[in-house]
């Protein structure tokens, strides 16, 4: 029989089930009802040769160049890996009649004699038969499957699953630590969604909670271990790409499409298990490089995953790419010479992706097609497309995406992409990086609901306006000057003459007994008081939300029309209250003695007047000289003190009737601070609030608007 030994992968690669493809290197008999036979029959020929062995036969077993059956019967079902780990994918066949050749213990050439699993107790009993993999099977910390090729094997399909030693202690694994600033940029972001979930819609928000999530969930994890995408076109050989950096052929390729189905991982240290989780691809998936000290120690850490084409005809294909490219730390985007310029990989992924060029490899592959200088052209105009789209390029010792030219087919340029992404790795901030360029992203997109580069705010001259628009429509001013007349009256009434009195007081008699009286037109004067109101919250609501964004200036202008309800019924309230006078008006000090000098007056007119009928009647003697000299003083007099008394009642009726509209204007200007300002400022406040936490995520110390 000829010497096999293969590794069956069931990777994540679209063929059928219905139609596997054709395995080069494997008969018939190798697989799981042919090894089960084999093994019934060795089992038969060593009970037979045991008969004859008792017979004093030697037994054909103990010929030379052949191994005891039990010594060299591996099984099948114990794992690649040699601790039963893994899911069962990666199997060696081998034993007695595998050709494989054997020492003087019977162990197979592959397996090195040190490893204690040679005598493992998982090996075939030739009287229990095989064991079940529950007995021996270990757990490894990754959850890797251990599939490595020698150096030294031919290019023939023998593949060599070298053991692993799975140790009992696993390793300790370091979680992601944050720098300063990253951590203060996101407890900024968390209270901004938080200030803003009562104001924006949890679309607008989602992006910024699907970043603390990923964020959050990264820091978790180890922070040793850097996970890198291969991205690309169909056809760019992105698969080609993954093989050449493991050193093995782990991702198939071909020239059908599409060849990649389902991501598949490689990891170069243990720890990255929960890394690999994350991503949701299954252990079945989930590879080792090949086995070099080189390698693994210029690569340590990462963890480099090949996703299926971004341009595929599947939509499945496409919804993994951009699920696993939303959670790895960096990205290699492989392009070819035909379609580096595909309008679907600049708009839909290189664009959008601009600020994270510090975690971005572009690789032009494939660069032994070129002729001449041709690879150096297409490189350039690669270069001139990337600047297009606003990614920095990582030059002159400048932050930015690195590109590279290579080809996987040949190796061209592979060490070059190896040593980059050794020092890449090396540096393990590659996943603070990502994390900080989404969070600008983030930034970016809420931007138009936090800044708009105009100054936002209540000022002091609107305020007023709105307090004077809401004094006009209780009618603050006709108010006052309704209280200055009714000053004016009482002192008239108080300092006029008796007969002027009495003429006005008759005049209100006639006017009353025949019932003429104004007409009101009060609920006109209603309607139009309640339009004025109407108005100055709506001009002070426009002002106050001119220069905010959308949601916020909303939010201001339904505070200001919430307040507004029931405010011109408060307005007519605090009108009757603060506009009507209590009790009589107060009196300046000069009033006793204008009220005594016209009662002096009157007495006066009286005294003369009767002097003179007197003189008339006979009562005493004639002389007109003195009554009609008494007379004249008191009836000039009288409305001579009235008069005074008028010129002198203008200033204090005026004060009282400043004063009077002074009281009704802050009156109303509270009522209308209270419902309709203080909301408005209140919204004013928490845009200001949340724009200083923008600010923050920002990395700025102000933002306008």
């Amino acid at each position: 029989m000829t010497a096999v030994t293969d590794v069956t992968d069931h990777d994540h690669h679209d063929a059928s089930a219905e139609n596997p493809p054709p395995r080069e290197g494997l008969s018939g008999s190798d697989t799981a009802e042919e090894q089960k036979k084999q093994k019934k029959e060795r089992r038969a020929e060593q009970k037979e040769s045991e008969e004859q062995h008792t017979a004093g036969e030697a037994p054909e077993s103990d010929a030379p160049g052949k191994a005891s059956s039990a010594d060299t019967d591996t099984d099948t079902d114990g794992g690649a890996d040699g601790n039963g780990s893994g899911d069962g994918h990666a199997r060696v066949a081998g034993g007695a009649e595998s050709g494989v050749p054997a020492d003087h213990k019977g162990v197979p050439k592959g397996i090195r004699t040190d490893d204690p699993r040679t005598d493992d107790p998982r090996t075939d009993d030739p009287r229990t038969g095989p064991r079940p993999e529950s007995e021996y099977s270990g757990a490894w910390d990754d959850g890797l499957i251990a599939r490595r090729v020698s150096e030294t094997d031919p290019p023939a399909r023998e593949t060599v699953v070298e053991p692993r030693v799975s140790s009992s202690v696993s390793q300790p694994v370091m979680p992601l630590a944050y720098d300063g600033p990253l951590r203060s940029r996101l407890d900024a972001l968390r209270e901004l969604v938080g200030l803003s979930r009562t104001r924006l819609d949890s679309r607008t928000l989602a992006e910024a909670g699907r970043v603390l999530d990923e964020a959050a969930a990264r820091r978790t994890l180890s922070g040793q271990h850097t996970v890198v995408a291969i991205a690309g076109a169909t056809g760019s050989g992105k698969s080609q790409l993954f093989n050449a950096l493991a050193g093995v052929a782990i991702s198939e390729t071909g020239v059908r499409r599409p060849t990649t189905a389902m991501p598949i991982a490689c990891s170069w240290s243990d720890g990255a298990g929960t890394l690999i989780d994350r991503l949701g691809i299954p252990g079945r998936l989930r590879r080792r490089p090949l086995q070099s000290a080189e390698a693994e120690a210029q690569l340590r850490g990462l963890v480099l995953v090949d996703l299926p084409d971004h341009d595929s005809a599947a939509v499945q294909h496409r919804e993994q790419v951009d699920r696993v490219l939303a959670l790895v730390d960096a990205v290699i985007w492989v392009v070819d010479p035909e379609k580096y310029a595909d309008a679907v990989l600049h708009e839909r992924y290189l664009r959008p992706m601009a600020g994270h060029a510090e975690v971005m490899f572009v690789v032009l592959n494939q660069v032994d097609r070129l002729p001449g200088e041709a690879a150096d052209q297409v490189l350039d105009d690669l270069r001139r497309l990337l600047d297009e789209d606003g990614i920095a390029l990582g030059e002159y010792g400048e932050p930015g995406a690195t590109v590279l030219a290579l080809s996987a087919l040949t190796g061209d340029g592979i060490g070059e992409l190896r040593e980059a992404l050794g020092q890449f790795v090396g540096e393990r901030g590659a996943a603070a990086r990502r994390i900080s360029a989404d969070l600008d992203a983030a930034a970016w997109q809420l931007r138009p609901v936090y800044a708009t580069g105009r100054r936002a705010g209540l000022s002091e001259r609107a305020r007023d306006e709105f307090s004077d628009r809401l004094a006009d429509a209780v009618g603050a001013t006709a108010a006052g000057q309704a209280a200055e007349r009714v000053w004016l009256r009482n002192a008239n009434r108080a300092c006029g003459t008796p007969w002027l009195r009495l003429w006005r007081w008759c005049q209100d008699r006639r006017e009353s007994s025949t019932g003429r009286f104004a007409v009101s037109e009060q609920p006109d004067e209603e309607a139009t008081a309640r339009q004025r109101v109407e108005q100055a919250v709506r001009t002070v609501a426009e002002r106050a939300s001119a220069g905010l964004p959308a949601p916020w200036a909303l939010a201001v202008r339904e505070a200001a029309v919430r307040g507004a309800q029931g405010l011109p019924e408060a307005l007519d309230q605090l009108a009757t209250r603060a506009g009507t006078p209590s009790g009589r008006p107060p009196r300046p000090g000069w009033w006793p003695v204008a009220v005594l000098a016209q009662a002096s007056m009157t007495v006066l007119q009286i005294v003369g007047g009767l002097w003179l009928v007197a003189q008339i009647v006979g009562v005493m003697a004639p002389n007109l000289g003195v009554p009609v000299l008494l007379m004249s003083v008191g009836i000039v007099g009288g409305p001579g003190v009235e008069w005074s008394c008028r010129l002198a009642a203008r200033g204090p009726a005026r004060r009282y009737g400043l004063e009077a509209e002074r009281r009704l204007r802050e009156a109303a200007a509270g009522c209308g601070r209270a419902r309709v300002l203080d909301p408005v400022a209140a919204e004013l406040l928490r845009y200001r609030e949340v724009r200083e936490q923008y600010g923050r995520v920002t990395g700025a110390r102000a933002v306008v608007g």
